[in-house]
C-alpha cells in the first residue's frame, strides 16, 4: 500500500472513472501489477463504493444543518443584542 510519505495524484477523467484511476501516481511508485478481477467483483466494488459515499454525502448534509441552525442562533442572538449583521452573499 502507500507510506505515509507517499503522495498521490489522479487527474479525473469524467469520461472514464478506469482511466483516471489508472492515472494516479505516488512519488515512490513500484511497478505492481494489480490482479485481475471479474466483471461482477468490479460493479460489486462500485456498488459498494457508491452505498458509502451516499451515505457520507448524507451525513455531511446533516453537519450542514447543524453548522447552519447554530449560525442562525449565533445571528440572532446578535441582533437582540443590537449589533447589526449585513448578508455578504453576491
Amino acid at each position: 500500500m502507500f507510506s505515509k510519505t507517499d503522495t498521490m495524484t489522479i487527474e479525473l477523467n469524467k469520461d472514464s472513472l478506469e482511466e483516471s484511476l489508472n492515472s494516479g501516481t505516488t512519488t515512490n511508485e513500484t511497478n505492481v501489477d494489480m490482479p485481475e478481477i471479474s466483471k461482477e467483483e468490479e460493479i460489486g466494488v462500485h456498488k459498494g463504493s457508491l452505498n458509502t459515499l451516499a451515505a457520507e454525502r448524507a451525513e455531511l448534509i446533516k453537519m450542514i444543518g447543524n453548522v447552519e441552525a447554530i449560525m442562525q442562533a449565533h445571528l440572532k442572538r446578535l441582533e437582540e443584542l443590537g449589533v447589526k449583521i449585513e448578508n455578504s452573499e453576491k
